[in-house]
């Protein structure tokens, strides 16, 4: 599957955005579907996770309360939807896909990712 995120952008602390990821296939429902983030020198960290049905959400504790996770599987897409932003979710954000239909906080089991999208939250 191919996943094009977008949504990016540059925005002062307290700020809002909203990411989407577009998936190319049809099976884009079977998927479960995370965010990461990669900040300059850093590795790539879970940010939020959905499973395939949409049920279940998890967050990285950093964003918990501020992010929102969610998808609409009749447009193949997911959102991020970020509020409170803060200087230190400074990032490239990429979404990813994984078979199992679940969700995790381990990139590794992720199949398929995004070419992600660069968020920089000034202060």
């Amino acid at each position: 599957v191919q996943l094009q995120a977008s949504g990016g952008g540059l925005v002062q602390a307290g700020g809002s955005l909203r990411l989407s990821c577009a998936a190319s296939d049809r099976t884009f429902s079977r998927y479960g579907m995370g965010w990461f983030r990669q900040a300059p020198g850093k590795e790539r960290d879970f940010v939020a996770a959905i499973t395939w049905s949409g049920s279940h959400t998890y967050y990285a504790q950093s964003v918990k309360g501020r992010f929102t996770i969610s998808r609409d599987n009749a447009k193949n897409t997911v959102y991020l939807q970020m509020n409170s932003l803060k200087p230190e979710d400074t990032g490239v954000y990429y979404c990813a896909a994984t078979a199992s239909g679940g969700s995790s906080v381990l990139r590794q089991l992720y199949n398929y990712w995004g070419q992600g999208t660069q968020v920089t939250v000034s202060s």
